[in-house]
């Protein structure tokens, strides 16, 4: 069983001969290739070569091309700052009111210096040097997250309250261009989108039901009817929101860790949906010791034991998260296989 095929059976629930290791990796590929952050955020073929030269490094069983929120944005128009070490971000909200929207075009993401063509460039790069034997993700962020992109978080969250109507127009317009960009990157040979939501989870349950899950439904129905798969990512503390995510069509769900386990254990598995998670980052891995790393991964498989699962962090590792963690983290489910085979002898 390679990875592809391990992935995607324990998404569908189905028996596999280790848990699968799904890390979500941006930093970590960018130090390890020996580039700037602004390189592996800018340069599609550069991303490609440091998720492929990690997964070389490490036995991990997924990769993907996510780096940053602002994709869409700045095919928009957005004005852009690229840091060096840092990911980029708008240097203004390009959206404040019903007249920059009505101003905005729906760009052509083919252009040759359009952000979404060099995400799906690097996409393309990834499947066809391991495409059939990895997973690849491709990635893009949720109409809820786009709009906070692209208005501001803080003044997208108000307008919620204040201009609700305004804040649907807002979310149909990039609705419209995140499946367009998923689409993309289906076409370029990614089975699975990835697809971050992680504002998503500074709202209510009913502002979630109102303004961000009727727009993941559509895109994941969009991606699903081209034949793909989604993997949903809301980072934070989404516990009041799991069982409304658990409708918005995605077939696989990230567990932050401070999210209890067991009780997104609880909520998928009724659902019928595979979950991930929920390592600390920081705590398990970051400032860890291989030892320790290993003994929070083992924590995550037995709680996890018999649901469709895959091992991984609660969110995006450091960087600084040594290559002997991070190699105790990708082979603690080689362990546990080994651990359970001993008590069943």
């Amino acid at each position: 069983m390679n990875s592809k095929q391990r992935c995607l059976a324990a998404i569908r629930g189905e028996p596999v001969d280790r848990v699968p290791v799904f890390p979500l990796l941006m930093y970590l590929p960018a130090d390890r290739a020996g580039i700037s952050y602004r390189q592996y955020a800018t340069n599609g073929h550069a991303l490609a070569e440091s998720q492929l030269k990690v997964r070389e490094m490490f036995p991990i069983d997924a990769i993907t091309s996510c780096s940053d929120a602002f994709r869409i944005a700045a095919d928009l128009g957005g004005e852009m700052v690229y840091p060096e070490t840092r990911p980029p971000y708008l240097a203004r909200p390009l959206i404040a009111n019903e007249q920059d929207l009505r101003r905005l075009k729906r760009p052509d993401a083919s252009q040759p210096n359009s952000r979404r063509a060099d995400r799906t460039r690097a996409t393309r790069e990834m499947v066809q040097a391991v495409g059939g034997e990895c997973l690849v993700l491709g990635w893009v962020d949720m109409p809820f997250a786009e709009a906070c992109s692209a208005c501001g978080v803080t003044q997208f969250l108000m307008m919620l309250v204040e201009r609700p109507t305004l804040a649907h127009s807002i979310l149909d317009f990039l609705t419209e261009l995140v499946i367009e960009f998923a689409l993309m990157q289906v076409e370029a040979g990614a089975p699975m989108i990835g697809a971050g939501d992680a504002a998503a989870s500074l709202i209510s349950a009913p502002m979630y039901r109102e303004f961000a899950l009727p727009y993941e439904q559509r895109v994941c129905a969009a991606v699903h009817g081209s034949g793909g798969l989604v993997k949903l990512h809301i980072c934070g503390k989404t516990t009041h929101l799991l069982n409304d995510m658990a409708q918005s069509g995605a077939d696989l769900f990230n567990v932050d860790h401070l999210v209890d386990l067991a009780t997104a254990r609880r909520v998928y598995e009724a659902a019928g949906k595979a979950f991930k998670g929920n390592i600390d980052p920081v705590a398990a891995m970051d400032q860890a010791t291989p030892e320790e790393c290993e003994r929070a991964a083992l924590d995550c498989l037995r709680v996890a034991d018999g649901a469709p699962y895959l091992l991984s962090p609660g969110c995006e590792p450091p960087a600084s998260v040594t290559d002997e963690t991070m190699r105790a983290f990708c082979l603690a489910p080689q362990t546990y296989a080994a651990q359970s085979h001993q008590k069943g002898a």
